[in-house]
């Protein structure tokens, strides 16, 4: 480029010294450098800059900066391949804060805004180069994006085990744990962005932690414990049954893990193991619950049909206490007993004499109609309530024996009486149980202690002398103040129920002087269109007393009132609703 300078009008000049004459000449060929520079520099960006291979020279700020934003920004948008450990990953850059800061780049870049001369002079005998971009960290998008990174990443450590499977040993080898580092992953992420080569894998720092359990002490584990556990099955004994565990069902529930101080210990699942159907059938066969002496009469007194035997009871601890130490053993060392929780039976051929179970104190019978529901219910509860045993002085329970009327309990739907009216529930047909067993309570001349009538009449039970029950509001219970045991005998037929006591007798004779209906309420007649109706024939209501008499030596010695309230059986009227 050339400087053109404008001409003057001719004067005259002066002759100079030659020093000041090659000033002047020094000072214009300076000024004139300065000038060119100046006018040389028209844009920010020194010529030949450039930034990742982006020309930006020559360009101002703004449009160095929009030029950098479209050729640099798909770059540093791609992800970066991480690892983790031994774990690798993907990270887009976005997310971790990380990202291009195109205004410092340019920064870097751009000539200064100073008229020095001799920066503006030194401009006319260079050129710009490469310029490394500035990168920006966004501090809380990289911690987040970081903590959700190592949530993919993180390794936990992984202790030395052994697990088993179908019989065979099954080693897991120790692991080192790997945590990232969130706070030192910047520096080397930021590197790899500036980097731009997507291409390479970038470990990132971590806090190593190692296992407890080393390879040495696996080995030792599977050598001292888990190769025999697995060398053969055990066999074991309880009580009378003798049953074989093979080494699968072991396995299944047989491990080894690290203890405190990092030495593999076994761990049986007892409580699986005692569940599962190769230990459970034979255990099951085990009679849990003691069987008393079965009585029978010869005559009017007792004697023993079948003696007692008591119950066995295998719990996991013992089932595992068992076990445990015969899994290192060789041979017929495999073979143990486990100790069972017995339960003796309170009825034996040795003591029944002792407990004053000589002779029949009472037995009474009631008849009823067949019916499918009342022979299962009445059969089910007759189960449940024969061979009771009542120790003296203590309560018996129809309820506590028999238990809730369920169909889990064997009980099957039937007619019950509900708010004064027949209906259907489970366990219809059981009051005829408990009015036998009040009747044999009755003549026994034991204590009552709580009982109920049904709310009206029933044919073919005795006036004053029935009892009903309901679960949790309304129990039959005597209390045994004979001075010996009773022993409880019930059976029954599809039309009958028998329930007697055996003990000793404290009276000669208990009899029954039943009183005169008072009070007496005809019955009303009532439609009912529920589809569960049950049609009800209609009985006058009245009161009744029962005297219960006592006799000893010959001589009645007194007399126990019974008083019941029967309120009138209406009749029970079955339409379909309209």
């Amino acid at each position: 480029m050339r400087l053109r300078v404008p001409t003057a009008p001719a004067r005259r000049i002066t002759a100079l010294p030659p020093l000041a004459l090659a000033g002047g000449a020094l000072a214009v060929g300076f000024g004139g450098l300065y000038l060119t520079g100046l006018l040389v520099a028209g844009g920010d960006i020194e010529d030949g800059t450039t930034v990742r291979g982006v020309d930006i020279g020559g360009l101002s700020r703004a449009e160095a900066v929009r030029k950098l934003e479209d050729r640099l920004g798909p770059a540093s948008t791609r992800d970066l391949t991480v690892t983790v450990g031994d774990r690798k990953g993907k990270v887009d850059p976005r997310q971790v804060g990380i990202t291009f800061d195109y205004e410092k780049t340019v920064d870097r870049a751009g000539r200064t805004d100073s008229a020095d001369p001799f920066t503006a002079i030194g401009g006319l005998f260079s050129s710009g180069g490469p310029v490394e971009p500035a990168v920006s960290v966004d501090e809380d998008t990289a911690r987040a994006g970081l903590k959700k990174l190592a949530r993919s990443l993180d390794q936990r450590v992984r202790e030395g085990a052994v697990d088993f499977e179908d019989g065979q040993v099954r080693p897991i080898a120790p692991v080192n744990g790997h945590a990232l580092d969130t706070d030192a992953a910047v520096a080397p992420l930021s590197a790899a962005f500036l980097e731009g080569d997507r291409d390479t894998v970038t470990a990132l720092p971590t806090r190593e932690t190692k296992p407890k359990v080393t390879e040495r002490e696996l080995r030792r584990a599977v050598r001292e414990f888990a190769e025999p556990a697995m060398s053969a099955p055990v066999t074991l004994t309880a009580a009378d049954r003798r049953f074989t565990i093979e080494q699968p069902v072991l396995g299944e529930y047989l491990t080894m893990r690290p203890d405190g101080a990092g030495r593999l210990t076994p761990r049986l699942d007892a409580e699986g193991l005692r569940a599962d159907p190769e230990v459970a059938r034979p255990l099951s066969a085990l009679p849990a619950r003691a069987r008393n002496a079965e009585l029978r009469l010869v005559g009017n007194r007792v004697a023993v049909a079948e003696d007692g035997r008591a119950g066995h009871v295998v719990t996991d601890k013992a089932l595992g206490k068992a076990v445990l130490p015969l899994l290192t053993q060789r041979g017929a060392a495999r073979s143990g007993q486990i100790a069972t929780l017995v339960a003796e039976p309170q009825v034996t051929r040795a003591n029944v004499q002792r407990l004053g179970l000589r002779e029949q104190m009472s037995s009474f019978t009631v008849n009823f109609e067949p019916a499918p529901y009342r022979s299962k219910n009445i059969g089910r509860a007759v189960e449940l309530i024969n061979g009771s045993v009542v120790m003296p002085d203590k309560t018996w329970s129809f309820n506590r024996t028999v238990g809730e009327r369920t169909a889990a309990n064997g009980f099957v739907e039937g007619v019950i009486i509900l708010n004064d009216e027949f209906t259907k529930a489970q366990g219809g047909g059981v009051s005829a149980v408990a009015t036998t067993v009040f009747n044999a309570m009755f003549f026994a001349g034991v204590k009552p202690v709580e009982y109920g009538a049904h709310s009206f009449y029933i044919e073919r039970y005795p006036e004053g002398r029935e009892a009903t029950v309901a679960w949790g509001s309304l129990d039959l219970k005597f209390k045994n103040d004979s001075g010996n045991t009773i022993y409880i005998q019930a059976h029954s037929t599809d039309s009958s129920v028998t329930i007697t006591f055996l003990g000793t007798r404290k009276y000669d004779d208990i009899g029954a002087l039943k009183g005169p209906r008072t009070n007496v309420k005809q019955p009303e007649r009532k439609v009912n269109t529920d589809k569960r109706c049950v049609p009800q024939t209609p009985l006058e209501g009245f009161d009744v007393t029962v005297q219960r008499v006592f006799v000893k030596d010959g001589d009645e010695v007194r007399r126990e009132p019974f008083r019941t309230h029967y309120t009138p059986r209406d009749q029970i009227v079955c339409e379909s609703p309209r």
